[in-house]
């Protein structure tokens, strides 16, 4: 039982011990994966891990070597660690070192000083590599293309061009470098957003801890501390500095694997363990964290000069890895670089094997280069990274008005996936604001107000005593205390130092005074002898205390069981169904003691069965009395004497029960609704007992069927292929007003079989569950997990994933670590632990519905991406391409110049698709089943088909219509331009003469040009929605209000306007006024594109499982 020995220097006082909930990781498994799934946000990431190890190999030789002399360059770090030696100090040693005391911490008059001469607590960020950075804005992506064809395109305009070089060459040159710069640009503008972004959310976290400072326990940030503080540390805390330990509990275990990659816990100890500072275990360091237990440290160094910042400078140059978003994004880009460098080879294997032998005029090498280069250009998405930006830019902003906060922005997007959520209870689906609703003594049962107005009043004078028992109890085997600051306010109103089910416990005892005295008093007419935290494996915690007044002694005296000061009193508390196989007696509302029979202990349980199905928690209260000579003379802090203390807590006398009512959030209901309505299910898993669970299950809508299934119903021996998988089905949208109001019926996603509905599992059922048995519990649509141990959170998880769910998972406390960090996208909630909160990619800083917010933006960065695909590809690549087919191999001329295909790309579509990341979600969005990452892809056949098949032909053809109706209308019909290669630009050609043939030409691409721009306005109003129509979404008021696309689309046609009618630019190129008539005949394209479109989204509402549907985007 050495984990549960208290470690105390003898000559040091002792401080009250934390009371937290402990963590295990005995598992293997648990441990694999926390090697496998180091803390993402880390920013030492594996590089750190190799400098820590390479240090400490580095360390220990030098000692070993006797290396003495202290070095204070960075690349003599070794040798720097090797001659520290406060971890060798003596406490007494070390007070005097750093000029504090472990008693009162600093003074406030040395605050300033220590602040002036070492800085803030804070690890100064890596230095950036300016090159590398200026290097990709360049030359990354799809730069090295562009820059490819801006060289030809200066080679065609000379030496290939002369002796009469085109300017039109010479400018294509020069905007295709303009190209690079603006790319730089915004690539540039995003990194600095995104770090501003990320600057602003790191101020949100909370990064607090409890000091000393002038004899009294305070909070500061972090961030202010300074050597020589004297710091508390509890279970879940991250370590805020380098710190010497001076006292610990013996359960203190620390998590360094985010330094040494390994998860094995790390005992805490006062006295050093090895010479090597990276090595022993009474150093807490910076970074790492506490997983059981509780101690004090001295603050040694601080910032930068914390192990963790010093190998942080060794570590700075870590690669990251592309998320979800980013692997989709550049799929999409490879995709169209492959059609466009395909496309490219062939028009230069037609023009090296057929025009240029038949018709070597027609297309000169300067030419023809141009042509094919316009092309690739063409294909190329100029437009992405600055939609892209955006996006990330508005969900930024838009995370940070719902209070959420991701880790990495693009993760967010990983939520639109997930069609698993399970999620703790505590603290999150409730508020954790727990408070003691009843208490037992006996089978009477009294609430609250009633145990406080007897003890106060003395209305019932045989039962004061009893209930003063349970008072005493509840108060001194209890882990949390008040804050004295607050001492002067009503009870519910007071700070509270501790977890949230110590804290109801407390504020219960304070509100049963002046039956002895306040908490306070007690404490202080009591010495504490021994203490075991509670802690999630025994489920239990064990004080022992001595009364150092005769008055003490007779409030803790029973009829049966007299006390003295002489003797000692063990308390323990926790679950009953645990706590009652060591109990023997039970106190009765007379005052005398009597044995536990089987009738009593019924009785107990059937009090315990009452609350917990009214969703409360249930405790039990119990103690033993150890007489003087039954006393131990082992000391407190040795191994005997926890092993001793273990042996006694049997024999207990039960003293009462209390039952703790922790209210859901408001909001959780509806979340639940919400998140099930999106095709995602929602599991409890929770460490309570599975009635209580159950019963908060059923209020807040988890469970939906008053008797749900058990183990009994899991069929061990049942084949596999019998089992019927859970699927989730299509949501039949007709009308969006209609959405919000259908019946559940119509929008649950059920399986096929609807025997598997409701589930309740235990953590001693999980033991027992066979491979068939998980396969059926994951085919369950509502499934609460109870009694769960961290290791079994974390089998949840694997099972779910295991058949290719993403699974999403919520949490707070230490417990859930290890399952936030192997979940696909972890959450934790802003008031949990700093494990939780590092272990997490998202973090949740107000309500718990702000789930549904992340989901929901999750959803929309992929929709809008899509939309903005749609938007770009008719006008951008299908509609500049078949201008350089008609060229090559229908012998006519480019109806598109490749100048104004470059134009289209970066200038006129790039507004209207910024606009289109502004779109708010469509209704019925939380109404589709989740995106499926391995099948449903950002750029699929269907979106393909949408943008290529449907919008871009269309836009292609009454393009080529505007093109040869005007060169009709000029005396030259389409079977003249056809196949005509060089006689179309040859003076009498058609009796016109070579200038005027190709004013004409240049008109006609002036045309084409003017048609794809408008075109694209009934593109860009038809792509705002997938489903909805356009006026069940309109952008002119409303939810859907969207105002920047009709700016989008001014800004679109006034750059037309600059680039048809300013001189200087026609005669650089080539471009002309459009006529009248040809400007108002695109309008009618325009609302034909339009037009259809809607009667396409009709068709989808009207017969959603029709052909129409099924080759929908």
């Amino acid at each position: 039982m050495s984990s549960e020995k208290v470690i105390i220097k003898e000559d040091r006082p002792t401080a009250v011990q934390f009371s937290e909930i402990q963590i295990q990781h005995n598992d293997q498994e648990l441990i694999d994966t926390a090697k496998k799934r180091l803390r993402r946000a880390s920013t030492s990431g594996s590089q750190a891990i190799i400098a820590y190890r390479t240090l400490s190999i580095t360390v220990s030789e030098n000692q070993a070597k006797g290396v003495t002399k202290p070095k204070r360059s960075q690349k003599d770090l070794a040798e720097d660690l090797s001659n520290v030696s406060y971890h060798k100090l003596s406490i007494t040693e070390l007070e005097q070192q750093y000029r504090t005391s472990a008693i009162r911490g600093l003074g406030l008059d040395q605050i300033a000083s220590r602040v002036k001469e070492h800085g803030k607590n804070a690890i100064s960020p890596p230095p950036n590599n300016w090159f590398k950075k200026i290097y990709d804005y360049f030359f990354g992506g799809f730069c090295p293309l562009l820059w490819i064809a801006s060289i030809i395109c200066w080679i065609s305009w000379r030496p290939l061009g002369d002796p009469n070089p085109s300017p039109l060459n010479l400018t294509l040159a020069i905007i295709l470098m303009a190209v690079v710069f603006i790319q730089a640009f915004f690539n540039a503008w995003q990194d600095w957003s995104t770090t501003r972004v990320m600057d602003s959310i790191n101020n949100m976290l909370p990064t607090q801890c409890l000091v000393v400072r002038d004899g009294k326990i305070i909070t500061i940030d972090a961030a202010e501390l300074v050597p020589g503080d004297v710091v508390h540390l509890k279970m879940g805390n991250k370590v805020p500095a380098d710190l010497r330990l001076i006292q610990v509990s013996d359960d203190l275990k620390f998590d360094r694997s985010v330094l040494t990659g390994e998860s094995d816990p790390i005992p805490g100890t006062i006295e050093d363990t090895d010479n090597n500072v990276l090595e022993t275990h009474n150093v807490a360091m910076m970074g790492t964290h506490v997983l059981n237990g509780s101690g004090i440290g001295v603050v040694v160094s601080t910032g930068d000069n914390t192990l963790m910042g010093r190998i942080a400078c060794l570590s700075s140059n870590n690669k990251s890895t592309r998320t979800t978003l980013q692997i989709e994004i550049f799929r999409f880009v490879m995709i169209i670089a492959s059609l466009a460098i395909t496309v490219g080879l062939v028009c230069l294997i037609t023009w090296l094997a057929w025009l240029r032998r038949d018709y070597p005029d027609f297309l000169t090498p300067s030419a023809a280069l141009v042509a094919i280069i316009s092309v690739l250009v063409a294909f190329v998405p100029e437009g992405m990274p600055v939609a892209v930006t955006l996006c990330l830019t508005i969900i930024a902003r838009r995370m940070q008005k719902n209070n959420i906060v991701c880790k990495v922005l693009t993760t967010v997007e990983t939520l639109g996936s997930v069609n698993v959520l399970c999620s703790d209870k505590t603290g999150t689906l409730t508020e954790n604001k727990m408070f003691v609703s009843d208490a037992s003594i006996g089978r009477e049962t009294f609430t609250s107000e009633a145990c406080n107005q007897i003890c106060s009043s003395g209305s019932d004078a045989e039962l004061v005593p009893q209930l003063t028992l349970l008072q005493l109890t509840a108060a001194l085997c209890n882990g949390s205390h008040f804050d004295s600051e607050t001492a002067h306010l009503d009870i519910r109103q007071r700070v509270v130092f501790g977890d949230a089910t110590d804290s109801a416990i407390l504020r219960f005892a304070e509100g049963m005074s002046p039956a002895v005295a306040t908490v306070e008093t007690m404490r202080a007419d009591t010495e504490k002898v021994f203490e075991i935290p509670f802690n999630s494996k025994n489920k239990w915690m064990l004080t022992i205390v001595r009364p150092l007044k005769d008055t003490m002694a007779r409030s803790l005296s029973s009829r049966s069981s007299p006390v003295t000061t002489k003797d000692w009193v063990l308390f323990c508390k926790g679950a009953p169904d645990i706590i009652l196989k060591r109990c023997s007696k039970i106190l009765l509302p007379d005052g005398y003691e009597a044995d536990l029979t089987d009738k009593r202990t019924e009785a107990l349980l059937n009090i315990q069965a009452k609350w917990a199905h009214e969703g409360k928690r249930v405790l039990l209260l119990t103690r033993r009395v150890i007489k003087a000579e039954d006393t131990t003379d082992n000391a407190a802090g040795t191994s005997s004497f926890a092993t001793w203390a273990s042996n006694m807590n049997t024999d207990l006398v039960v003293i009462g029960m209390v039952a703790i009512v922790d209210p859901p959030r408001p909001e959780s209901a509806e979340t639940v609704e919400v998140c099930r309505r999106a095709g995602v299910r929602f599991f409890m898993v929770t460490g309570d007992f599975p009635t209580t669970a159950a019963a908060i299950a059923r209020q807040i809508g988890i469970f939906t069927t008053e008797y749900p299934h058990t183990i009994a119903d899991l069929d061990p021996a049942k084949k596999m292929e019998e089992i019927p998988k859970y699927v989730t089905k299509s949501i039949d949208i007709r009308q969006a007003k209609d959405i919000e109001s259908q019946s559940n019926s119509t929008l649950d996603h059920k399986m096929d079989d609807s025997s598997y509905k409701s589930l309740l599992l235990s953590g001693s059922d999980m033991i027992t569950l066979n491979d068939a048995q998980w396969e059926q519990v994951c085919q369950y649509e509502e499934i609460v997990f109870a009694r769960t141990s961290p290791d079994q959170k974390l089998r949840i998880i694997k099972e779910f994933q295991k058949r290719e769910n993403v699974v999403a998972m919520t949490g707070d406390g230490v417990n859930d670590a290890p399952s936030l960090k192997a979940a696909d996208i972890g959450i934790a909630m802003g008031g949990g632990s700093d494990v939780a909160m590092e272990a997490a990619d998202m973090i949740l800083l107000d309500k718990f519905s702000s789930i549904v917010a992340a989901i929901e933006n999750g959803r929309l960065v992929f929709d809008n991406l899509k939309k903005v695909i749609i938007y770009l590809l008719p006008a951008g690549s299908w509609s500049e391409l078949w201008p350089v087919i008609v060229n090559i191999y229908m012998g006519g001329p480019q109806t598109l110049s490749s100048f104004q295909m470059i134009v289209i790309c970066i200038l006129n579509d790039v507004f209207p698709s910024m606009s289109l990341m502004m779109e708010k979600p469509e209704a019925g969005l939380l109404s589709r089943p989740p995106r499926n990452p391995k099948k449903d892809r950002l750029v699929n056949f269907n979106l393909l088909l949408q943008a290529y098949g449907f919008i871009g032909l269309m836009e292609m053809l009454s393009s080529m219509f505007m093109f040869f109706y005007y060169m009709s209308e000029q005396g030259i019909p389409p079977s003249k331009v056809f196949m005509s290669f060089t006689n179309l630009t040859t003076d009498g050609y058609m009796g016109y003469t070579s200038q005027q043939l190709n004013e004409f030409i240049n008109v006609g691409q002036s045309i084409y040009y003017i048609n794809l721009i408008i075109c694209q306005w009934g593109n860009a109003l038809s792509s705002r929605t997938r489903r909805l129509s356009f006026f069940q979404a309109n952008p002119f008021f409303g939810y859907n209000k969207n105002w920047y696309i009709f700016g989008a689309m001014l800004v679109s046609l006034a750059i037309a306007f600059i680039i048809l009618y300013i001189p200087g630019i026609q005669n650089v190129l080539l471009t002309r006024p459009v006529p009248v008539k040809y400007w108002f005949i695109p309008f009618g394209w325009a609302a034909m594109i339009f037009t259809l479109d809607e009667i396409r989204k009709l068709l989808i509402r009207s017969f959603p499982k029709g052909p129409i549907a099924k080759l929908a985007w």
